[in-house]
């Protein structure tokens, strides 16, 4: 698979990964009504989709950062060195894809909160 491939796949994935979302608002926005809303373990679930909805967006952020990181890849000549891959590394806008030490640690970490990278 050519970098240019894997980059459109990882938009793709991004793009699948946000329309999904548009059902979960619809249902949101009935479980918001005023008549159901008044029961405690409704507010609850609201406020479990709700972070489970800022995970998903997290996730379209990455595809969208390894997406561009992977077209600018791409463009590299086979000899580039290391630096140069770290500088696009560095770059991108979410820390834990620009800074290595926090490179791959939201599955090792154990909370009760929605898993943000």
């Amino acid at each position: 698979m050519s970098l240019h491939k894997l980059a459109k796949e990882l938009d793709e994935t991004a793009r699948q990964s946000a329309s999904m979302v548009e059902g979960i608002t619809e249902a949101l926005e009935i479980l918001a009504d005023g008549k159901l809303n008044k029961d405690p373990s409704v507010r609850d679930a609201v406020q479990i989709i709700i972070t489970a909805l800022q995970g998903q967006d997290r996730i379209e952020q990455r595809c969208h950062n390894l997406a561009l990181a992977t077209r600018q890849f791409a463009l590299l000549p086979e000899a580039a060195p290391t630096s140069v891959y770290d500088e696009i590394w560095s770059s991108l806008s979410l820390d834990e894809l620009r800074l290595p030490s926090l490179s791959g640690i939201a599955a090792h970490q154990v909370h009760g909160d929605a898993e943000l990278f």
